[in-house]
């Protein structure tokens, strides 16, 4: 009996409740760790906290979240002012990542979703390409139409001459750069935008590709995700933090995932994220690894082997094109770190697992 009247104490709805309970669907918009907001379905909706009652789990995977900002739910409302989520919806896609680099689990971050935008930096701090690379595979291993967003264009233009650690573009070196990066994403057919959210260049043409669509905005601590946001959504004034002179990298001003409603008639979704350092890839066979390089996968078929992984076959369509200079090495070394991933010895399970 103690530990009964304890369970009803810790939230679990009595009989009597459960009876008379309110059902909803709607949408989660933010994810705190520990509940959820949820915003109903209707014209008078509004935004219910909740937490979860149920098992929730993608099959076979780990889950740091098993309900995800842009998830359909199905939600309990109790007399006593309590909500539980009950049912996910199926998920028209999501987008995962492996939790940390040493980890089983993952992190979904954001589901149902019409496409995903990685905002990147060339200078203060620089975007690896491996960084890159990882998330637009994720893109296209779930499916999710990538954009590339360069942020901070502004900086390539700037003489370094007070010794701020910016990018020293005295002699065009930074355009030069942003021209590069950008020529080569664009030639495997992603599209790319240059903008600057403190100048405003390029953020007419953002808008018009969030217009209308739930979009994931993701990217490394510091890229100036937050400030881009404030830009798209006046009054929202979302924090923005500093960039650490020591390792010049950014440091984490958001903390959980939320979604925010975009102005104007077409409407749209901006889901942010929590800024990452590393983007680890999972549920990747090594076979298909290839699929999700566009300019590998068009060439494979060229190869002798119909199961090339493109490292040591003869007769390799795909190294013969990284020797003529017609792919990327920087793309073919993330394939290639990629591909590690999928080596079951890589990752060590969690402590007390």
């Amino acid at each position: 009996m103690a530990k009964k009247s304890a369970k009803n104490r810790a939230g679990a709805s009595s009989p009597a409740i459960e009876k008379s309970a309110r059902r909803a669907e709607g949408m989660v918009i933010r994810n705190t760790g520990s509940s959820y907001m949820v915003l109903t379905d209707g014209a008078d909706g509004s935004v219910v906290e909740c937490r979860i009652k149920g098992n929730f789990r993608l099959k076979g995977i780990r889950t740091t979240n098993p309900v995800a900002v842009g998830d359909r739910v199905v939600i309990m409302q109790n007399p006593d002012g309590t909500a539980y989520i009950t049912e996910i919806t199926p998920r028209t896609n999501y987008i995962i990542r492996r939790a940390s680099n040493l980890s089983k689990e993952a992190s979904i971050l954001a589901a149902n979703v019409d496409q995903a935008c990685l905002v990147a930096t060339l200078a203060h701090p620089t975007t690896s390409t491996t960084f890159i690379d990882r998330f637009l595979a994720t893109s296209e291993a779930y499916r999710v139409p990538a954009i590339l967003v360069i942020n901070k264009v502004d900086l390539l233009n700037e003489e370094n001459t007070d010794g701020d650690g910016l990018a020293d573009d005295t002699d065009g070196s930074g355009r030069e750069l942003l021209d590069a990066v950008s020529y080569l994403y664009r030639s495997i057919g992603y599209e790319v935008i240059q903008v600057s959210a403190q100048t405003g260049e390029g953020l007419d043409i953002l808008r018009d590709k969030l217009a209308g669509k739930i979009t994931l905005l993701s990217g490394n601590s510091g890229v100036g995700k937050s400030t881009l946001i404030n830009r798209l959504i006046p009054g929202l004034e979302l924090k923005t933090g500093e960039i650490s002179d020591v390792h010049d990298t950014g440091m984490h001003t958001t903390t959980f995932s939320e979604m925010f409603p975009l102005p104007g008639e077409a409407g749209g979704w901006i889901i942010d994220t929590p800024g990452v350092r590393g983007f680890g890839t999972i549920e990747m066979d090594q076979y298909e690894v290839s699929h999700f390089f566009p300019e590998i996968f068009r060439l494979s078929s060229e190869c002798r082997y119909g199961n090339c992984t493109h490292t040591h076959e003869p007769a390799c369509a795909v190294r013969q094109a990284l020797a003529e200079g017609r792919i990327a090495m920087s793309r073919y070394s993330s394939y290639l770190s990629i591909l590690s991933d999928t080596d079951p010895d890589k990752y060590r399970a969690p402590q007390g697992s």
